[in-house]
């Protein structure tokens, strides 16, 4: 297919990237998406792969609760996603054939409003960029939309992570949780610490992430970039792989703060410890999807967190916890620093204000991006452990926001 001049195969593709572009991040309309020529410089260090790998398939329930999450240990789980439609079906094609007139999440702007772009125009930007730290589609509520819920039948959450006690709080009520996820070359989450104790899984369908996790201990001092690197990405994951990572690799880097490292391929799925500082680049066409849970093994850290963060939702997710998870109440307990909630305080589970991930929500509430949550497109602004925003889910900046 014949490019036009501006470079897209699309007509409109260029108007309509330039505008989600100006509302993502409008610091860059003089300086430039492409000022720094990464497209042509960027290179990652070489591959140093340190995680371990398990196969998902014969690890049971309760070995990867005694292995890995009760001791919060990264692990990368094989052989997960074999009988998963998205296998086949999350083609960067197929996607484009099926949802070309729907759009998504690919950035989010000062007042905090959603970037949305169409798949179709997306697809000519995500092929033909040269941008430094390109928009990144880190989309919430694609379960939520009646033209995209079918993306969620695709895939099934793996069984280490299916008891999220989130789950009792009213849809309506609880953080965003859930994200599709697709970038190109160079985008990615900056380094962040997914919001409210979460932890994370990250599945890739296609493409390859590179992934650094650092211990939950690291002062936030050592791990972001310090104030001279950040130029005009400083909440970008090519910034920090750009900066940070050659002092990571360095022999004077702390012991006690060894980091992860890993290359994530397709069909593998990233367990990502409550606490843990993890940043990700994409090194090239990347599709996955990624959630955020709170379990019996980190209630502990999100109980608190979350009373401090988002109090009305801790009030209405007690009432729903000792209703229906009475067992999980002695957690609650050992981990509580002010008096429990009275669950016959009929307020409790009606003052609770929403945060819905439907497109009007307030999803800075837990992306990250993340991831993506919170990612790249989306800037997460509140990345670190104090942060009740996404896990980008934080790409450029949010939840990352959490994720990835």
């Amino acid at each position: 297919m014949s490019l036009g001049k501006d470079g897209y195969s699309l007509p409109r593709t260029y108007r309509r990237v330039s505008r989600a572009k100006d509302k993502a991040r409008p610091e860059l309309r003089k300086f430039g998406w492409d000022t720094l020529g990464y497209a042509e410089n960027f290179t990652l260090l070489p591959l140093k792969d340190t995680i371990a790998r398990v196969d998902g398939k014969s690890l049971s329930v309760d070995d990867f609760r005694r292995d890995y999450e009760r001791p919060r240990i990264p692990v990368i789980l094989t052989g997960l996603t074999e009988d998963w439609p998205a296998k086949e079906k999350w083609d960067i094609n197929r996607l484009t054939k099926k949802y070309r007139n729907q759009n998504f999440k690919c950035g989010e702007g000062d007042d905090g409003s959603s970037v949305r772009m169409k798949m179709k125009y997306y697809h000519d930007y995500l092929l033909n960029n040269n941008d430094d730290s390109p928009l990144y589609i880190f989309d919430s509520s694609f379960a939520e939309r009646r033209k995209t819920k079918k993306l969620s039948e695709d895939y099934q959450v793996p069984k280490f992570f299916e008891d999220d006690l989130f789950h009792y709080a009213d849809h309506r009520k609880r953080p965003p949780h859930r994200w599709f996820v697709m970038g190109p070359a160079r985008s990615g989450t900056a380094i962040h610490i997914d919001p409210l104790g979460t932890s994370a899984w990250n599945t890739l369908l296609f493409g390859y992430k590179r992934w650094v996790l650092i211990p939950p201990n690291a002062p936030r001092d050592i791990v972001k970039p310090m104030a001279h690197e950040k130029g005009k990405h400083p909440d970008e994951g090519v910034t920090w792989f750009h900066t940070v990572y050659k002092r990571v690799r360095s022999p004077a880097w702390p012991k006690e703060y060894a980091p992860i490292e890993c290359r994530q391929g397709p069909g593998e799925t990233m367990f990502v410890p409550s606490g843990w500082w993890h940043v990700v680049i994409n090194e090239g066409l990347t599709i996955a999807v990624t959630h955020n849970y709170c379990s019996v093994e980190n209630l502990h850290l999100v109980w608190p967190k979350t009373v401090k963060g988002r109090p009305k939702l801790s009030k209405h997710w007690f009432k729903r916890l000792a209703e229906q998870r009475p067992e999980v109440l002695d957690i609650i307990k050992a981990a509580s620093d002010a008096p429990l909630y009275n669950i016959n305080d009929s307020s409790s589970d009606s003052s609770s204000s929403s945060s819905s991930s439907d497109d009007s929500s307030d999803e800075s509430e837990l992306e990250d991006d993340r991831g993506g949550r919170c990612g790249t497109g989306s800037r997460k602004r509140q990345t670190d452990e104090k942060s009740t925003g996404c896990p980008e889910k934080m790409h450029h900046s949010l939840h990352s926001n959490f994720m990835v």
